[in-house]
């Protein structure tokens, strides 16, 4: 049975509250999920292949372009999509450039971190694609780095080391622009 709360005369029921709750999820949500008429699917799929991308990087890429091309002059947002894309940009070009100079090891997505963590003008683009320093940073910090990492693995042809279990391996470093990443193999 539903009772009214007296301070603010809305009723106290388990499905109010899980619609708030949900409200709240939703706010706060990044992923979007929506469907796709196959040959639409069809068409971007080949479109992100083509560009060496995965597909779910392709449309964020084209979602992006939309709002950068709509985007008023100074707007922060569009500023910080730009400086996240050069970091992208600069990892994978990165990360191919060590490995054709023999540098990839199991260990190679906190080797590219580190390298690209060397250079002031990246540093500076990836503090603005996070949006600078404090909580809200370091909560786009996470996603960020976990897509760097899956581009790093992509771009030279790697995937995630299993350990007897077969579960991915993971490592996890201190004092690093990343805290924690796949360990990594060669698909040959």
């Amino acid at each position: 049975m539903a009772t009214t709360d007296p301070k603010t005369a809305a009723p106290d029921t388990d499905a109010g509250k899980t619609k708030s709750k949900r409200a709240v999820r939703l706010a706060k949500a990044t992923n979007v999920a929506f469907s796709l008429e196959p040959e639409v699917r069809a068409r971007f799929s080949q479109e992100a292949k083509d560009q060496g991308m995965e597909l779910g990087h392709y449309l964020q890429k084209v979602l992006e372009n939309h709002l950068l091309d709509s985007a008023p002059e100074d707007d922060p947002l569009a500023e910080r999509i730009r400086a996240k894309r050069a970091v992208i940009d600069h990892v994978v070009n990165l990360a191919q450039e060590l490995d054709g100079k023999g540098k990839f090891d199991e260990h190679f997505v906190v080797t590219v971190m580190k390298e690209a963590a060397k250079d002031d003008t990246f540093m500076g683009l990836y503090h603005i694609a996070i949006g600078g320093e404090g909580k809200a940073a370091a909560r786009a910090q996470k996603p960020l780095n976990q897509q760097l990492g899956r581009l790093i693995r992509k771009s030279v042809g790697a995937r995630g080391l299993r350990t007897d279990a077969g579960r991915v391996a993971r490592a996890q470093v201190s004092g690093e622009i990343i805290s924690s990443y796949t360990l990594l193999t060669k698909t040959s």
